[in-house]
């Protein structure tokens, strides 16, 4: 970690950072600069306080912030709002036609394949590499005490040193260094909106952002092929991570298992989505502690009562509930999917407004999760909101989804967080870097532009 350029001292702003969202119509053109830009700059201020938008920018859209047609597209009717076209243009070249992205019959096999490797069981067996990495991190941290550090890149770090050993243990002819180069690049180059892509243009035009990204990824699934090659060979781990289990795992109706390139792509797809997503959390968790100095010492008193000199392990969780509130909140105010789209295959209606086959249909979780009508106060940073989880409409808060696509990762992914947060609450302060404020964007997920750069001191 090194020093900032700017000096050190609190923060005055009266919300947590977020999102300028905008007041006029825009053009392709525009939405398309946008999109480039950081697409939660597409949503209007207005979504924030309708229940649905509808308009036409190249094609037909509608954006739904409404609890019951949410359930509508996510549950009720979700085959017949499959992922839209953008949203495989923009992931097929990094994951092919993994769970992800695949849609009807070809999706459900895979699905019934993958869950029980995300059993509860399963999940909780892979704590102990949760904690291992809780005290990694909390070590680099220790280093770089009476000092400011970006706290996205040491999230970033300690989240990807999960997945790493969660996904490949032995890491045997597995280059994370390489595949974590690739990751990167691929999401600044490749995971933007395309005005090709606004336009409804074929995927086989080329975008030339994705084929920059292209010999990258290229490599990267050379080394995982490489990898699950090796470990068919070479056998199990004596204790079993994703890649042995989904070696193991067969899809109950068919009796079906995974090639080489599912599997690789299915992996990738946990190594993307696990580490970054989780990264952001934890990332915009410790920025919002520094934002509310009260919220973090009643945290850090919870964590200390709890851990003592240790670091959080699986058993903890049930008695870190401000610990599990905070994240719940990062991920309310900051969702990593804060913009996900779908289209329409068949007529219907939301909302009281006729839906065609072939519109858009977007779901701004962002706009979602800050909607006047279904929280109060929705820019202010208030964890006890989730003090009773029951009372918030099942459709208001989707940080993972909803419906048979639910992201099959979101207990690894909370079981992680509240791990690693507990741990670095009870062993060091945060105070946020007076000018170094990080600026929402969403390119693939929702990043801190610029970092979390926080200044970090024992406790």
């Amino acid at each position: 970690m090194t020093l900032p350029q700017t000096p050190l001292a609190p923060e005055t702003t009266a919300y947590p950072a977020r999102v300028p969202l905008h007041n006029t119509p825009m053009g392709l053109l525009a939405s398309a600069r946008a999109g480039q830009r950081n697409v939660l700059e597409l949503i209007p201020e207005i979504a924030t306080r309708q229940p649905m938008l509808s308009g036409r920018t190249g094609r037909r859209w509608h954006m739904v912030m409404d609890p019951g047609a949410l359930k509508q597209v996510l549950r009720d009717r979700v085959e017949d709002y499959p992922k839209s076209t953008v949203t495989k243009l923009i992931l097929e070249q990094a994951i092919g036609d993994s769970l992800f992205v695949a849609e009807g019959a070809e999706w459900l096999w895979q699905r019934r394949t993958a869950a029980p490797v995300f059993s509860h069981r399963n999940v909780a067996a892979l704590a102990p590499v949760m904690t291992a990495a809780a005290e990694r991190s909390s070590a680099r941290i220790a280093a770089a005490h009476g000092r400011a550090g970006d706290m996205f890149a040491e999230m970033v770090t300690a989240t990807f040193e999960v997945i790493s050993d969660v996904t490949f243990s032995g890491g045997e002819g597995f280059d994370r260094s390489a595949v974590h180069r690739a990751i990167e690049d691929y999401i600044a180059h490749a995971a933007k909106v395309s005005v090709l892509d606004l336009l409804g243009v074929p995927g086989w035009v080329p975008r030339p952002g994705r084929v920059m990204a292209g010999a990258a990824m290229r490599e990267m699934k050379r080394i995982a092929d490489e990898a699950i090659d090796s470990r068919r060979k070479d056998g199990r781990r004596p204790v079993p991570d994703l890649l042995d289990l989904l070696l193991e795992g067969e899809d109950p109706k068919t009796g079906r298992k995974m090639t080489t390139s599912e599997l690789r792509d299915n992996l990738l797809t946990f190594i993307v989505a696990g580490h970054e997503t989780t990264a952001l959390t934890l990332a915009w968790a410790l920025y919002l502690c520094a934002f509310d100095q009260g919220v973090q010492a009643e945290a850090r008193e919870e964590a200390r009562a709890v851990l003592g000199d240790r670091a959080a392990t699986q058993a903890d969780i049930a008695n870190l509930p401000l610990t599990r509130q905070i994240i719940d909140e990062a991920l309310r105010m900051y969702p990593p999917a804060a913009f996900l789209s779908r289209t329409a295959q068949v007529a219907d209606t939301l909302c009281g407004r006729d839906i065609h086959p072939g519109d858009t249909v977007v779901l701004p979780i962002y706009a979602l999760h800050r909607h006047h009508m279904l929280w109060d106060d929705p820019d202010q940073f208030k964890p006890s909101r989730f003090r009773d989880p029951k009372a918030i409409d099942r459709f208001a808060y989707l940080p993972f989804g909803d419906g048979p696509r639910i992201c099959i990762g979101a207990n690894f992914a909370l079981q992680e967080a509240v791990i690693i947060l507990a741990t670095l609450l009870a062993r060091h302060r945060f105070t946020p870097v007076t000018g170094r404020a990080p600026k929402p964007v969403m390119i693939l997920t929702l990043r801190p532009e610029g970092g979390v750069w926080l200044k970090v001191d024992p406790v």
